[in-house]
């Protein structure tokens, strides 16, 4: 679906993609960074709005964007801007959108109302634009990208200024294309939660640069020798000879210990401990590291030099 080599987008002297590699054949993934990290530029460099000043750029196997034109009809964009018309109702916007791509005024019409089922906007629809709130709008901006029936959703920032009941919603859609539906989506987003209930890979993108690139399982590794802790009872005495043996221990909001493990430590040695203590281990299990973990961390790391520009 995506094919990106080594590609570089400049405003002026500034770098806002600076050698980006990456692909995208399926599924929901997640474009994570945070806000000036270059998610939108590299979304508009997709479209073919922006030119690569070097590198190359596929969409469904044609150059972009010398193929822009084609490529359009297989994808739907999701702007982060409003796009809406504050004088017509939405219906006569998306069977106006829905025109763009060759459909008749009948077909147009039809498939109008079945985005509109879809994204959950009801009699509203014949209301003016102008009368909507944000959440509304968002839902008109997530319809206009389905009218034509992708293959491909580019969405930036979907659930912004929506409320949390909204936003679950739009969530819920968008997995729902990608998982019942086999729509490949690319979500650019700086919220982690919502990346992370929708995706199952995530690009992380950091000053124009891909610094994390997995799977959200290879991405929240298990942290070593970090495990989660919970005991019967008679949980005093043995807390305290973990903390002899130099266990790092710290209570959690759920009843359950983080325990930090020495390294000389064995996990026989916790079991001997509890029972010297007359209680019993309910609960010892690996920690994995947060997404919120990893993506501080990625985007903390300072830049890698690109061999290129360093010897230019």
């Amino acid at each position: 679906m995506i094919r990106l080599q080594d590609v570089e987008v400049c405003y002026g002297t500034l770098r806002a993609l600076a050698g980006v590699t990456c692909a995208v054949e399926s599924g929901a993934v997640g474009l994570l960074g945070p806000n000036g990290a270059g998610k939108s530029t590299l979304l508009k460099t997709l479209l073919g709005f922006l030119r690569a000043e070097r590198g190359a750029v596929e969409m469904f196997g044609m150059t972009m964007p010398e193929h822009a034109v084609q490529a359009r009809r297989f994808l739907g964009y999701m702007p982060e801007k409003d796009i809406v018309s504050p004088q017509v109702s939405a219906v006569s916007f998306l069977t106006y959108c829905g025109s763009l791509f060759g459909m008749s005024r009948a077909d147009a019409m039809e498939r109008t109302h079945e985005v509109l089922n879809f994204v959950g906007l009801d009699d509203e629809r014949y209301r003016k634009m102008e009368t909507y709130s944000t959440g509304m709008c968002q839902r008109v901006k997530f319809a206009q990208a389905l009218i034509h029936d992708p293959k491909l959703l580019l969405l930036d920032e979907p659930t912004n200024g929506m409320d949390p009941a909204g936003r679950q919603e739009m969530l819920g859609l968008i997995s729902q294309l990608a998982r019942k539906r086999s729509v490949t989506v690319l979500l650019s987003s700086h919220l982690l939660p919502d990346v992370e209930m929708v995706c199952d890979r995530v690009i992380v993108i950091s000053k124009g640069r891909i610094v994390r690139d997995g799977t959200v399982e290879e991405l929240t590794a298990f942290r070593d020798g970090v495990f989660e802790l919970r005991v019967r009872d008679n949980a005093e005495p043995f807390l305290e000879r973990l903390t002899a043996m130099g266990c790092g221990l710290r209570p959690q909001q759920d009843g359950t210990i983080l325990l930090i493990k020495p390294q000389q430590t064995a996990i026989r040695d916790f079991f001997e401990a509890a029972r010297a203590a007359k209680t019993q281990i309910r609960r010892l299990h690996p920690v994995r590291q947060r997404l919120e973990e990893m993506f501080m961390q990625a985007i903390r790391e300072p830049p890698a030099e690109d061999a290129t520009h360093k010897e230019g």
